[in-house]
């Protein structure tokens, strides 16, 4: 129980961290502006920087993403074992029903089944 509320935080601040890196990421969207009045390398140094900065910033959403998946996929497997563990309590309480039950059921859909055949046979 312990284990899926850790799970759970963890999920919850690695979303608010995609969120963040993307909106930052946003900002980075336009290329910078190209200012004739500067000579080609310094403007090939601005895209470079920017390029960098925004290169950092995918690698860093990528990561997150990673821990991200890794930890839905702790959750998944967390659901399926209480899935298997709630098929397991359901398989022991249904043996718990008394079978007299079962075989009331089962002699009462037979005694219909035979009357069903005495009633065809005698016409």
């Amino acid at each position: 129980m312990l284990t899926e509320i850790q799970i759970s935080n963890n999920m919850y601040h690695l979303k608010k961290q995609i969120d963040q890196i993307e909106s930052e990421l946003n900002e980075f969207a336009d290329l910078p502006v190209q200012i004739p009045e500067l000579i080609t390398s310094a403007n090939l140094l601005r895209l470079n920087d920017f390029l960098v900065k925004s290169d950092h910033k995918k690698t860093d959403l990528i990561s997150v993403y990673s821990k991200y998946s890794k930890s839905m996929e702790a959750l998944l497997l967390s659901v399926f074992k209480i899935q298997n563990e709630l098929k397991d309590i359901l398989k022991e309480q249904s043996l718990l029903i008394p079978s007299s039950s079962k075989s009331k059921s089962k002699s009462k859909s037979k005694s219909k089944s035979k009357s069903k055949s005495k009633s065809k046979s005698k016409k």
